[in-house]
This record gives C-alpha cells, structure tokens and sequence, in this order.
C-alpha cells in the first residue's frame, strides 16, 4: 500500500517561511516568540531583539511515544509564565510568533488576546 509522504516536510517548511520571514523584518526590531520552547526560532531573530516567553513546564517525555525525546532545555527562556497571562506592559513588542503552541491549549482564545495586549498598535502576529 502506498502512504504519501503528505506532512513529513511541515517543520523544514515552516522553518524555511520563519528563516525568509524574519530575516525580512527591520533590524532591531523587538519580537516575543510565545511559547519558545527550546528557542529553535532564535536562529532566525539575530538581527532582532528577540524575547522568549513560555511556561517551561513541559518535560520532553510525553507518552514516551513518537517525536517525545524525553529531555527539554528551557533554562534559557526570558520570561517563564503562562501565555494568558505575560508579564510585560501593553504595546511592548513590535513582532510576535507563536508556532505549535495554540493546539495545546485549553482556551487558544486567551492567548490569541494575550499576543493582541502585548503588540504594539500596527504590529504583526
């Protein structure tokens, strides 16, 4: 039976649109990646003032089944809280990104208003 390779690009394709992207953004720019993680995305920021934000709470173990590797380094995340709720003032950044973080959230919702509070007026999500 033949399974298409439909899916197996999504993170070199996403990673490609991030690279072309960002790189197109103005120098100094500030940018909140939301949900960072293990800051894969600050490769593509160096041009840029790139804050980090998550809840450095997910282990890397999951079900110990599929892409789970069992470790997750988030020690060099910049702002540890829950993205409903960013300790930072209005309008404080001029970018945000957010990439595989809404579907595992309870209410997406939230943290769509919360990206929207922290984004300066005319800036980009």
């Amino acid at each position: 039976m033949f399974i298409p390779d439909v899916g197996r690009d999504n993170e070199k394709n996403r990673n490609e649109w991030l690279r072309i992207t960002l790189a197109q953004l103005p120098d100094g720019s500030r940018i909140l990646d939301a949900g960072a993680g293990e800051l894969k995305n600050r490769q593509f920021c160096t041009h840029l003032e790139y804050v980090s934000q998550d809840f450095c709470e997910y282990n890397g173990k999951g079900d110990e089944h599929a892409l789970q590797t069992g470790k997750w380094d988030t020690s060099k995340v910049d702002i540890v809280s829950d993205i409903i709720n960013i300790p930072v003032d209005d309008c404080e950044f001029d970018y945000v990104i957010c990439t595989e973080v809404l579907e595992h959230l309870p209410e997406p919702i939230l943290a769509l208003r919360e990206l929207t509070r922290v984004l300066k007026e005319g800036g980009v999500r």
